[in-house]
């Protein structure tokens, strides 16, 4: 078998790195955003036995492709481009670094708000261009205002700390989340999306991008907003019906968004949100700093060993654990049958 991790995407932090290398493995890279096909010749040219996923979608093709394949190894946390159901019928699983890339995506959250709120962008693009626009300006005070965290893992919690710093009061809403992570912060606990939604002057989109979840950030939901408030999303562009969104701000019923991922990635060249001073855009970059990572690519590629090894790891990593489980199970309830 060879001794190869096979890596969707750019190069992973040094640190990184090296601990493929004190393993005795080599890694390979994938262009940017390859498709099934490329990554499927990439696994079957180098015989790769883990893969950590950065960029481009790894279904069930892409997998019988590599019967080799092991482990998967998230880059992050964002599972949507990984088919972990198949993964699971094929006895693979797939890790996540949970954690720990939540400062570096939660300032980016908080650097979008300030942007977006304070309308930096189409400030400084009228100073650049010749216009003083202080006379007949009149700007927002943060303080007081209410953020409304859709998700309550490691990223909404490091995003509600630096909020509270802002003076921000803080409302979650997470089904899957125990008190405690409400508690622990002070976030007011809501037991639906809607009750969140008509008390958030300022929403931060962290949950993943599911079946049930997609699209849920839609005409009826942005409308049961206040008047003048703002949409954050550093999670997933799906989230959000996006034509929705538009419609919401050309109305002025919202007051404006800073987007650092969309539904496609990259956004065509004539994508509405351009054209909108009032949205505040990013490549999807909130987590891609040196710092986070080498947190990323050191707990992905650990991950991956200790798979290999057979050593145990911490289950709250394995995304698809339940469903290996069901799985593995699957044959033997078949037999009794």
């Amino acid at each position: 078998m060879s001794k190869t991790i096979l890596v969707t995407g750019p190069d992973l932090d040094p640190a990184a790195a090296r601990l493929v290398a004190e393993h005795g493995y080599q890694t390979v890279h994938t262009p940017p955003y390859a498709d099934s096909a490329v990554i499927s010749d990439y696994l079957q040219q180098t015989g790769a036995e883990g893969i950590v996923s950065r960029m481009g979608r790894l279904d069930a093709a892409v997998m019988d492709a590599a019967p080799q394949i092991k482990v998967i190894s998230k880059h992050g946390v964002g599972v949507d481009n990984i088919d972990i159901q198949a993964a699971a019928e094929r006895g693979i699983p797939v890790l996540v670094a949970t954690g720990a890339n939540a400062v570096s995506v939660a300032e980016h959250a908080i650097a979008l708000l300030l942007a977006t709120v304070k309308r930096v962008l189409p400030l400084d693009a009228g100073l650049r261009a010749g216009r003083w626009e202080k006379p007949g300006f009149s700007g927002r005070e943060i303080a007081g205002s209410t953020m409304g965290l859709m998700g309550m893992g490691a990223i909404a919690q490091a995003t509600g700390r630096i909020a509270q710093g802002l003076g921000l009061q803080l409302v979650g809403f997470d089904p899957f989340a125990p008190d405690s992570a409400f508690e622990e912060l002070g976030v007011i606990r809501c037991y639906s999306f809607e009750d969140m939604l008509t008390r958030s002057d300022i929403l931060s989109l962290h949950c993943p991008l599911t079946e049930q979840t997609r699209g849920i950030l839609n005409a009826e939901a942005l409308a049961r907003m206040p008047a003048g408030s703002y949409v954050i999303n550093t999670a997933r562009g799906g989230l959000i019906d996006e034509d929705a969104l538009v419609a919401a701000i050309q109305s002025g019923h919202l007051a404006g968004a800073g987007l650092d991922t969309f539904a496609v990635e990259p956004p065509e060249a004539d994508h509405p949100f351009f054209a909108l001073p009032e949205i505040v855009l990013t490549p999807h970059i909130g987590g891609v700093t040196r710092q986070a990572g080498a947190r990323v690519g050191v707990d992905a590629v650990r991950g991956i060993f200790q798979i290999l090894s057979g050593q145990p790891v911490a289950p709250e990593r394995i995304i698809n654990r339940k469903l290996l489980a069901a799985a593995q199970a699957a044959p033997a309830n078949n037999m009794e049958k």
